[in-house]
């Protein structure tokens, strides 16, 4: 059975969706419970992936068949397998998907709009979020990376906002812009790839462990050091790393790519915004650890200095668009521009510490992120209204709520004791390291990174004094009766995020044990690789 536990988590939501086909539109309590059956599989599925996960760089769980074998005459013959497989890189997202996926369907119980329409859309997109973050097989990869584009677009444009089409277009043609580079790259390993077990042999696979075989970095590698930028097949790999990584940063996102962002998020309905934020945003760093650090170690070290310091620039850029937000939602969707820039940083820095602090960052930020913009959406329902000076001393009326959003906004400002604290921590300290251990980041990256801290516990301190705190007021035509604490269902959904995230904070240890292996093979495979290339070109 264990041979197919990520298949189960995969295909339950489509067999859910397909399901969901058959029964007549009108019975709308149908869509929610089957669902909330599939999540309830999919947690399941976990737990015995759990028992039996351990501790290692190696893949686990993994599942391999033939899927597609196609003879091109000269050409050989065309290969994409259906492989998957978890590790320390994969497993914690996978964890985390399963977990905000739960979430977001209890978030949209209150769905009145083509209730069986946005059901199926949301198992479809679980089932692709999933499939992307387990995929070893570049195509497989790049077809659930596809597929999430258009749920997503779907979700934004008919259950969104006033300027749902708009944002939703926006998205669409970002996210399409960065495939297409993606799919230049894979195109172009296809074709040069060889089998390090027949001598070098040119194949055609979408093989991502075959691609990774240093067999087709010597093969492809032609350097002038005197000139980087000559025409000529290594000059092919720097532009193929410079081209995933820039499909990839959209996803992210990486200031300047990043203006899709707050728009999609403003414009969106609150689960879907929890979806965007805690899930989708890393495929974006899981993509550049997972495909273009480990095919590219060369380029990797090359452009190590330009990674991290995006990474520093959109901590800061973000953390100062976040400070002028006068939007709930756009404030928190700044903020998260912020705090994937630590993504970039850690794995910028090609240390263990930083690499292991980037991915548990991503982990980190999901939970958080998910339980800010529940937050967000649970004022806005009430009163359709997300402009932070409407009001003031919500804490008088709305204790509980009060409380929840102390603990998220502390939580991502990085105050010690919760998840976000031990993230940042470790990105800081493999940024400091880097310059000694490895060469990659010169010390100043990590002194500058250190001011979007600051900056975050200054728009997020201000927009608690404003909101939160002094007399209770409330502008335009909202109403008092408008304004009244947490409901059931709202507990039921903010409770556990609060407890995660303190979880993680307070004994970290357990998903650190999961990472570390995976962060030290890929810090001590890239710079291995990398630089043993460069110094035999």
């Amino acid at each position: 059975m264990h041979h197919y536990l990520i298949s189960f988590l995969i295909f339950s939501p489509l067999v859910a969706a397909f399901v969901g086909l058959l029964i007549p539109a009108k019975s709308e309590s149908s869509f929610r419970y089957l669902t909330l059956i599939a999540n309830a599989f999919q947690i399941t599925v976990l737990f015995f992936m759990l028992g039996s996960y351990e501790n290692a760089s190696a893949l686990q769980f993994v599942e391999q068949q033939s899927w597609i074998t196609i003879g091109l005459g000269t050409w050989g013959t065309l290969k994409a397998t259906y492989f998957v497989g978890v590790d320390g890189l994969s497993f914690p997202l996978i964890i985390l998907s399963v977990f905000i996926m739960c979430i977001a369907t209890i978030s949209s119980w209150t769905v009145k709009q083509n209730v069986k329409g946005y059901f199926i859309l949301l198992l479809i997109l679980n089932a692709s979020i999933i499939g992307s973050f387990t995929a070893l097989d570049f195509l497989l990869f790049y077809l659930f990376f596809e597929f999430m584009l258009l749920p997503m677009f779907f979700l934004i444009a008919i259950w969104g906002g006033p300027r749902r089409e708009y944002a939703s277009i926006k998205f669409f043609l970002y996210t399409l812009l960065g495939s297409i580079f993606i799919l230049i790259v894979m195109i172009g390993l296809y074709v040069s790839v060889h089998d390090p077990s027949s001598s070098g042999t040119l194949v055609h696979t979408f093989n991502l462990l075959h691609m990774s075989e240093p067999v087709n970095f010597i093969s492809n590698s032609i350097l002038d050091p005197n000139n980087p930028w000559q025409i000529g097949p290594y000059n092919g790999r720097l532009w193929a790393f410079l081209l995933l990584f820039i499909g990839f940063a959209i996803k992210l996102p990486m200031v300047p790519l990043h203006t899709w962002l707050p728009d999609a998020h403003v414009e969106a309905s609150t689960p879907i915004s929890v979806i965007l934020a805690a899930l989708l945003l890393k495929i974006g760093g899981y993509g550049l650890a997972r495909i273009a650090y480990p095919i590219f170690p060369e380029a990797a070290l090359y452009f190590g200095w330009f990674v991290g310091l995006m990474g520093v620039i959109s901590i800061i850029y973000g953390a100062l668009n976040a400070m002028a937000s006068k939007d709930l939602k756009r404030l928190i969707a700044y903020s998260s521009v912020s705090h994937m820039g630590f993504v970039l940083l850690g794995i910028a820095s090609l240390t263990a510490e930083g690499v292991t602090g980037s991915v548990y960052q991503m982990f980190s930020h999901g939970i958080i992120s998910a339980m800010l913009f529940l937050l967000a959406g649970v004022l806005y329902d009430r009163t359709h209204d997300r402009m932070i000076n409407t009001y003031s001393g919500l804490s008088s009326k709305m204790k509980s709520y009060t409380t929840m959003v102390l603990i998220a906004f502390f939580a991502s400002l990085g105050l010690p004791g919760f998840s976000g604290f031990i993230a940042e921590i470790m990105v800081f300290l493999g940024a400091f390291r880097s310059n000694s251990a490895t060469g990659v980041l010169p010390e100043s990256f990590a002194i500058i990174s250190t001011l979007g801290l600051i900056l975050g516990a200054a728009y997020y301190l201000w927009t608690l004094q404003r909101m939160f705190f002094g007399p209770f007021n409330i502008k335009g035509h909202i109403s008092e009766d408008q304004i009244f604490d947490l409901t059931k269902r709202e507990y039921i959904m903010l409770v556990p995020l609060a407890a995660a995230t303190l979880c993680f904070g307070i004994f970290p240890q357990p998903m650190l044990s999961v990472i570390d292996p995976f962060a030290r093979h890929l810090t001590e495979f890239v710079l291995t690789t990398g630089k043993n290339l460069t110094l035999n070109l």
